[in-house]
């Protein structure tokens, strides 16, 4: 067999083509996410190895918890934390198990930005919010009075 071309990739049958490194036109498959390894060696018992998912959901169980038992606003800044967490985790550790869902930066981009907006919503639920935006009273006033 001669081949000319670089070879990157061999059939099913063991024979080498050549591919393109531009993406198909149509997926075929599915990658795993960066990160998407074992957060713990594969000897390790199967909470060890997924330490990160479960630390997240344990915080999260926690804050939901906390919101059933009348502590809405600490119980869903808890919620919010864990998820920015999460994000933290995924920024910083180069194996997080099942936390990695996509590419790094759209899960740390997701996790933060809905972590931060959860906690902010908290703290600025009524009755007496923990942090008032002025500009946020007048734009409603403004909204609702036209």
């Amino acid at each position: 067999m001669v081949v000319r071309d670089a070879i990157s990739v061999v059939d099913e049958d063991g024979t080498p083509r050549r591919a393109t490194r531009r993406f198909p036109l149509f997926t075929r498959d599915t990658a795993r996410p960066e990160g998407g390894g074992r957060a713990a060696s594969g000897d390790a018992p199967a909470p060890a190895r997924q330490w990160p998912m479960l630390a997240v959901l344990v915080l999260v169980g926690l804050g939901l918890l906390l919101t059933a038992f009348d502590a809405f606003r600490i119980g869903t800044m808890l919620v919010g934390v864990a998820l920015v967490g999460g994000a933290v985790l995924r920024w910083l550790l180069p194996g997080v198990g099942m936390l990695a869902v996509r590419s790094r930066f759209t899960d740390i981009a997701t996790y933060g930005v809905l972590g931060l907006v959860i906690v902010l919503l908290a703290l600025m639920a009524q009755p007496n919010p923990w942090l008032e935006v002025p500009f946020l009273k007048d734009t409603l006033h403004f909204t609702v009075s036209s």
